[in-house]
Formats: C-alpha cells, structure tokens, sequence
C-alpha cells in the first residue's frame, strides 16, 4: 500500500545543512530559570597566579554573555564558575567548566575564551603514565614538539586543533574528529610510533576527501602500510660461556654450589649478624686500600726522576733513527733522478730514429720519381 505521509515539503531544499547545530538563544529556553544552582571548582598552580589576575575581567565579561558567575581566589589557589538566574543555556556551565580547566593547564587566555563557542570542545590528554623511564617520557614528548615547533604546528593545521604541550599533558582544542585523531597521535607517540607517519597518512585523506568518486571507497589502498621492525638489541653477555664442542659424557655436570653451600664451607653462614656485617666491612676497607695505594702509586710516577744515561741512549737513538731516514730519503731522490735522465736519454734516442726513417722514405720517394723521369 503505497504511503500517505510522502506530501511535497517546499520548505526542504538541498542548500540546507541538516546537521549544523543552532546556537541556544535565550527566547529557546522555555523553561526558564533553572531550580538548583550548578557550581564547578579548579584549582591552579602558583605561577598562574599573575597572569589570571590580569586575564580575569576578560574572563568575567565573555562568561556574563551566557549568565554564568565566576569567582577567583587567590588565597586558596581556585577558579569558580556558577550558574545564576540569567543563565539560559543548561550547556553553558560545562563550557565554562572546560574553560576554568584550560586556563589552570597554561593556555592563553584568548585562545580558552573559544571554548564557549558551538562545535568546539577540549581534551587534556595525561602522558606521564604512558611510559616509565623519565629519559625516555621527555625524549617522546620532544617528539610531538618536532624541530623548532614544526611536527606541533602541522599536526594543528591538519586537525584544525590546538594543542599545547605542558608538563606531564597535553591540552587540546578543536572539533571532535580532530581532537579523536590527536588523542590517537599523542597515545601512539608515547607508545614510540613517531608523529611523521600520523601526518603522512592525515595528508593523504585530506587530498582523497576532494575526490566525490571516492566518497564511497574503501581508502586502504592508498593510505601506507608501515612495518614495524623489531631490531636486536642484545648487549655482550657479562660472562661468556666456552661454547667449544667438549668430549660427551652419559654423566650430567656436578650441581653448582649455592650461596648458603659457599657461605657453610667458609663458616660465614654460623657467624651472627654483628659478626657478617664487621666481615663486611672489613672486606670493604681492604679494597678501599688496595685501590688506594694503587692511585698513589700511580701519581708518584709522575715525580719520579729520570736516569740521565737512559735518556743519553733515547736521544742517540733518535738522532740515529733520523740520520738513517734522511739517508734513505737522499738515496730515493738520488733513484728519481737517475730514472728521469734514462727517460730523457730513451726518448731522445726514439726522435733519431723517427727522424733517420723518415730521412730515408723521402729519399726512397725520390729515386722513384727519377726512374720514372
């Protein structure tokens, strides 16, 4: 039965965006005031405590455009937002929330004022506990900084994203598929997968989402595929094992003497703790010793007097060594010369004979032609 609800709707014309999201107006609200007062509390660090002074009347009048009250306490270190009889917008209050967050993590303040517009959202991604050797947490994050700022500021252009790196997180802002793609990123990043390939592929979406004939495609096959490689990192063992073919035996190895077995042979096992940890020290003291009658004897060596007859023999040696060098140099440059004046004879002797053969064709031509006369 064909359906009676299919009527023409002349309002309904393909230049409308179905999924723009209108801004809330207070005439929107019929509601009215809201019943329960809503109030979200931040605290921030001490150095911020400058800048937000300064920074909070701008604050206060973008806030007072939604009806939202803000407070500022310096004593206790906190921000407070609220709502009030003039707030109409119930979303307001989570914006202004996200707001006080942003501020208390060190971005500017012009920059968190966008937060309360429509199509914006924030994400305070924590790293410090992604990874736990330090060295390697603050190598990881130098990586979504790049060179001079530049992996940072072309991860922002392809998300259309902000994204400030602070401390232990990283605080983002932008619209939800971007800020999804960050999160992936940032997450991938501590996990050693390095940003470069994230924005390779980025690129490469964005020139594919011009394309309409691709709209409906699988993208797989011209995204790259990047292999993980899993290189070696054995170091030297400590101890090498002699690893030479030895004659069998049916007979297993005798079994290694434990630490309580070595201790029982030497008696340390039956001393009482006063007397193992006196061992101890005593052993340590020794060692102490020997390292540093070593050192001494080292040092001393440097003020010990040289015997003069052995450094009579030493320089005679020398001079020698080097007479025996000059002589050799003399008698290879003496071969040199001896060698370029064989050349020269050998080459003069070679025009001669050129000289004599052509001499006698042109005497030969000659007596031809007078035979023939």
């Amino acid at each position: 039965m064909p359906s009676t609800h299919k009527k023409e709707k002349p309002w309904d014309t393909d230049d409308i965006d179905k999924w723009k999201i209108e801004q809330f107006k207070p005439e929107d609200n019929t509601g009215g005031t809201f019943t329960e007062e809503s109030s979200f509390i931040t605290l921030f660090p001490k150095y911020r405590e400058v800048y937000l002074r300064e920074v909070w009347p701008l604050i206060t009048r973008a806030l007072e455009k939604f009806g939202i009250g803000c407070q500022l306490d310096l004593v206790e270190g906190s921000m407070m937002v609220k709502t009030t009889r003039k707030t109409y917008d119930p979303a307001a209050i989570l914006n202004a929330r996200d707001l006080i967050k942003l501020l208390a993590r060190s971005v500017p303040a012009p920059q968190a004022i966008k937060i309360l517009d429509d199509g914006v959202a924030c994400d305070i991604i924590k790293i410090r506990n992604l990874t736990r050797n330090k060295e390697r947490f603050v190598k990881r994050r130098q990586r979504i900084l790049g060179p001079n700022g530049s992996t940072l500021k072309a991860l922002e252009l392809l998300t259309e994203c902000y994204i400030l790196v602070q401390g232990n997180t990283v605080a983002t802002m932008g619209p939800y598929k971007g800020l999804k793609e960050i999160r992936r990123i940032i997450e991938d990043c501590m996990a050693n997968i390095h940003p470069i390939y994230h924005i390779k592929e980025l690129m490469i979406k964005r020139e594919l989402q011009k394309d309409p004939d691709l709209a409906g495609e699988s993208w797989d096959r011209f995204l790259p595929h990047f292999k993980k490689r899993n290189l070696s990192k054995r170091r030297v063992p400590l101890k090498v094992t002699d690893k030479s073919k030895k004659p069998y035996t049916p007979f297993p190895p005798p079994q290694e003497k434990s630490k309580i077995d070595l201790q029982i042979e030497s008696g340390q096992y039956f001393l009482g703790k006063m007397a193992k940890e006196r061992a101890a020290r005593d052993e340590r003291l020794e060692k102490q010793q020997e390292k540093r009658a070593a050192k001494l004897k080292k040092r001393e060596e440097d003020f010990v007097p040289v015997n003069e007859k052995d450094l009579k023999k030493e320089k005679k040696k020398k001079s020698h060594a080097s007479d025996e060098d000059s002589v050799s140099r003399e008698k290879k440059k003496k071969k040199k010369k001896v060698q370029i004046v064989d050349e020269g004879a050998v080459d003069h002797e070679k025009k001669k004979k050129r000289v004599r053969a052509a001499d006698e064709d042109s005497s030969g031509h000659e007596r031809k032609k007078k035979k023939k006369d």
